[in-house]
């Protein structure tokens, strides 16, 4: 059973940057047969994709984080990393890691479907 822990969350004023990070136990990353993202939840919003990546290292990006989100692993250590800069105040929410020990294509990586472990989220807040 693989275990997924988030860290990196805080508060920032608008225009500021956070790196998230989600550390994996019993999880290894292959080309082939695994897929990550982040997630995001704001208090009375569904979850929605932010960044995917699957196995080959191909990733997919929500609309709105564009340009000023990026995603990336350390195969090595089994870490995802979320770069979020520019942030904005509509980007408060509840930042989830999740995992698949499957492939994916890129398309797919920002579906909830698509994974089969969670972890327990960090909070982000953007305020002035």
């Amino acid at each position: 059973q693989a275990g997924l822990v988030e860290s990196g969350g805080g508060s920032v004023q608008p225009g500021g940057s956070l790196r998230l990070s989600c550390a994996t136990s019993g999880f290894t990353i292959s080309r082939t047969r695994s897929c990550m993202a982040w997630f995001r939840q704001a208090p009375g919003r569904e979850r929605e994709g932010v960044a995917g990546m699957n196995g080959g290292g191909i990733t997919n990006y929500a609309d709105s984080v564009k340009g000023r989100f990026t995603i990336s692993r350390d195969n090595a250590e089994g870490t995802l990393y979320l770069q979020m800069n520019s942030l904005k105040p509509e980007d408060t929410a509840m930042y989830y890691c999740a995992a698949a020990d499957h492939y994916c294509f890129a398309a797919n990586s920002l579906y909830s479907s698509t994974y089969n472990y969670w972890g327990q989220g960090t909070q982000v807040t953007v305020s002035s």
